[in-house]
């Protein structure tokens, strides 16, 4: 019995030992088999982030590029907007489509845009184009060019387009001659301190300026009054009135034509030839202006550059021209001052032409339509 039992206990024990090297073996495969995924997930994610840093990389550069890219093109965008706009300005003074006076607009039209407020002020414009409309006959309006010599600009342009001929005074007198009259003949060597509009003092050069500017206004002046045919003088004031250089120059010759008839009535008042008309009394009568020097410094250089004409600059613009201007002042609607005449002593035989004004300051055309 014991020997049977030595047996099986011999047995059982080898039984064992099989099993625990089975399991041994077992648990071996499992634990090489979990070191392989171990392994194989740990190269999966260093070659995942190695690829990872390379595309971080890639798309860090790609991030760069394209901001690169946006701000050049941003840089060329406003360049060539740069370029584009001055090609532009640059081709309407050369094609004559930068208008200093526009074409006509309707009046109400034009009163509602600009003065839509329901303030005082719009309220009373508005009154003041109606009353244009319904009792004095203006139906449309033409803009003029807002700028210092826009009163003279708003005159001149409606001579032209009228086909308005030169003053009597004109036709007796040669005008190129005034500049080397005034400064020789009466001794006006001042004169070489007037200012052409924005530009600066230009001493000695004054006197050769002058006179091409008088050959200007001479040369288009006779022209455009010796055309006939409405459409095509047409055509040439509105070419005329977009060459900028041209302009000022018919502007700074008017300026200087006043300047001479200042000198003129100036030179009569002191040696008492005649009797000079009551518009220079008033301008002498200025602080400003007691005399022509002073007159020219403290109010004709000024015109074209800083300041615009006082009223009774524009008496003297009227009465040079031999013209009535008639001029609408809106903001004095309802008072006496509404409609004035410059001058306001005028001959039956001179041509009227009108001008409105919202202060007196900047003009613009009215056209009467009856």
């Amino acid at each position: 019995m014991r020997r049977r039992h030595d047996r099986n206990s011999s047995k059982s024990g080898d039984q064992f030992t099989e099993q625990e090297k089975r399991s041994r073996i077992n648990h071996s495969k499992r634990s090489a088999g979990s070191h392989e995924v171990q392994s194989w997930t740990r190269a999966t994610k260093q070659s995942l982030c190695l690829v990872w840093q390379k595309v971080k990389l890639q798309l860090m550069l790609s991030m760069s590029f394209l901001v690169a890219v946006f701000w050049y093109c941003r840089r060329l965008y406003s360049f060539l907007a740069q370029l584009l706009k001055r090609w532009s300005s640059y081709l309407q003074r050369k094609l004559g489509k930068n208008h200093s006076v526009l074409e006509e607009v309707d009046l109400l039209g034009y009163s509602a845009r600009k003065w839509r407020e329901e303030t005082k002020q719009a309220k009373l414009m508005r009154e003041a184009y109606s009353e244009l409309f319904q009792n004095h006959h203006v139906k449309y309006l033409r803009q003029v060019r807002k700028d210092n010599y826009c009163v003279l600009r708003a005159v001149l342009f409606q001579i032209f387009s009228q086909g308005i001929p030169f003053p009597s005074w004109m036709k007796e007198r040669d005008i190129l001659k005034l500049p080397e009259k005034l400064l020789y003949s009466q001794g006006c060597n001042w004169i070489q301190q007037y200012s052409f509009g924005p530009e600066s003092y230009t001493g000695p050069n004054a006197f050769g300026k002058l006179r091409k500017c008088m050959e200007t206004l001479k040369a288009n002046w006779a022209e455009i009054s010796g055309t006939k045919d409405h459409e095509e003088r047409r055509n040439m004031c509105n070419a005329l009135f977009s060459d900028e250089s041209k302009e000022h120059k018919l502007y700074e010759a008017i300026k200087f034509i006043m300047l001479y008839e200042v000198v003129e009535a100036y030179e009569q008042m002191k040696n008492r030839d005649e009797p000079i008309p009551h518009l220079f009394s008033l301008l002498f009568a200025r602080d400003s202006s007691s005399d022509p020097l002073s007159f020219m410094m403290n109010h004709l250089n000024a015109i074209g550059d800083s300041g615009c004409l006082d009223q009774v600059e524009l008496f003297l613009l009227g009465y040079l021209l031999e013209v009535k201007i008639r001029v609408y002042r809106l903001h004095r609607f309802n008072t006496e001052e509404f409609q004035v005449n410059c001058p306001d002593e005028y001959r039956r035989e001179w041509n009227e032409i009108s001008l409105l004004t919202e202060d007196d300051r900047y003009y613009h055309i009215p056209v009467i339509r009856t």
